[in-house]
């Protein structure tokens, strides 16, 4: 995947076709998003209307929650994380279990964070 930027307007749209369209009509958020979204192929439209995440869409989000999750640990030590985010920062070792509860980062994961910041991200 290219280093594509995304807005937090783009963000949320992915998280609502994530959570589920409710109704036959679209949220504005996901309305001014379509275009690009199902461009970058994030999200696919079938023929009846319905929008939903493609593989690709739903690894963007996993990946968002990942640097989130980075940047909570960093700004409060301690910090819990969904069992999915921890699961993979802690394969990559990019965060340590902390023998007093949550995680902190280790010298991967600040690097990590360190580049992804410094790529505007």
């Amino acid at each position: 995947m290219k280093n594509e930027k995304f807005t937090q307007d783009e963000y949320d749209a992915l998280y609502e076709i994530q959570r589920g369209i409710k109704g036959d009509r679209v949220s504005a958020c996901i309305g001014r998003n379509t275009k690009r979204l199902s461009g970058l192929k994030l999200i696919s439209i079938a023929h009846n209307g319905r929008i939903s995440l493609t593989d690709k869409g739903e690894q963007t989000i996993f990946l968002h929650r990942c640097v989130l999750g980075l940047r909570a640990v960093s700004a409060q030590p301690g910090a819990t994380l969904d069992a999915d985010v921890a699961m993979f920062l802690g394969k990559k070792s990019h965060i340590l279990e902390r023998a007093e509860g949550g995680f902190e980062l280790s010298d991967k994961g600040r690097e990590s964070l360190q580049d992804i910041t410094n790529q505007g991200f």
